[in-house]
């Protein structure tokens, strides 16, 4: 079997909301409510049917005063999230009314943002090669440090022991955490290193690299598995499916590979009339949100992401 989804038969739905383009979607951890962020300073939330039809319900998160880079939602919450942004702030927001409930004013300009799976740290990068690692709580910095390398996305692994780094030399550094010491140096990609996606069921974690590729990690091994070759121009985003048997990446290719992750064979392609620069799936469902670089006939931007993998338009 090789896909054992239809995804031939599936449809995407367009959502407008934002004024400018969506640098950022993510899903919170239930599965029904969706985030984007855009160069707009909102964010927006988006109620989600999985099955349903009717026109999603939105919540405009207002606050920042600069693009909202990237945003991740609590992994134990279903209504809290983070923003980060390029006014140097990171926000906590409630879901539900769409109020900031904490803010964090940083050094520099925020361009990455993860949460650790239990919820009590969040990590964020910045331009100038910062990371900062905040406790949710207090909302205050615990950990700070400057790299000598640029520093792309970053990720804990599922248990939280290990924190990741993606770097413009082409490696993957591996830290310990809390300790935040050099576990491991990956020669990963000929160039630069720019997102990390773990997967679900915790085996492995991909890198999507500005060489074109995708490789594919064995978590406990720390060896290349295999690589995913379909995309021609540097790897933006990339991510798993709820399952872990399919990942999906993008970049400025007109389209959206969709692979297994067992057989590095493409099981589906979503067309796109832009460059992409964020793709998550679903964490219940097989529902893939993605944004990018869409204009209309004006040449201004769209302001759209849409979801791939309704039954029906």
């Amino acid at each position: 079997m090789e896909a054992s989804i239809p995804f031939k038969n599936l449809h995407n739905r367009e959502y407008q909301g934002h004024k400018k383009k969506v640098h950022s979607v993510a899903w919170n951890c239930a599965g029904t409510k969706l985030a984007s962020g855009s160069v707009d300073q909102t964010a927006r939330v988006w109620h989600i049917e999985p099955h349903g039809h009717g026109k999603a319900k939105d919540i405009e998160l207002k606050g920042h005063t600069d693009s909202v880079d990237q945003l991740c939602w609590d992994p134990k919450h279903a209504d809290l999230i983070a923003t980060a942004s390029g006014d140097k702030t990171v926000r906590l927001w409630d879901a539900r009314s769409g109020k900031c409930s904490q803010l964090a004013e940083l050094s520099g300009e925020n361009i990455n943002i993860t949460y650790k799976p239990d919820g009590t740290h969040v990590a964020v990068g910045n331009r100038d090669d910062e990371l900062t690692i905040l406790d949710v709580r207090k909302f205050k910095p615990i950990h700070k440090r400057k790299f000598s390398y640029e520093v792309n996305e970053i990720a804990w692994n599922m248990t939280g022991e290990m924190f990741f780094l993606t770097t413009g030399n082409g490696t993957v550094e591996v830290l310990s955490y809390p300790s935040l010491r050099p576990l491991d140096t990956l020669m990963a990609h000929t160039a630069g290193c720019y997102c990390i996606a773990i997967d679900p069921v915790g085996r492995y974690f991909a890198v999507g690299s500005a060489d074109s590729l995708v490789s594919l990690w064995d978590i406990s091994e720390m060896l290349c598995v295999r690589t995913f070759t379909k995309l021609e121009w540097p790897v933006r985003t990339i991510s798993f499916n709820y399952t872990g048997e399919y990942i999906a990446s993008a970049s400025e290719d007109l389209f959206i590979d969709i692979a297994n992750v067992q057989t590095g064979r493409t099981v589906h392609q979503i067309p796109c009339r832009a460059a992409m620069n964020s793709v998550e799936w679903n964490p219940k469902y097989n529902l893939l949100a993605y944004a990018g670089d869409d204009k209309n006939k004006y040449q201004t931007d769209e302001g759209v992401f849409r979801i791939f993998g309704f039954e029906s338009t």
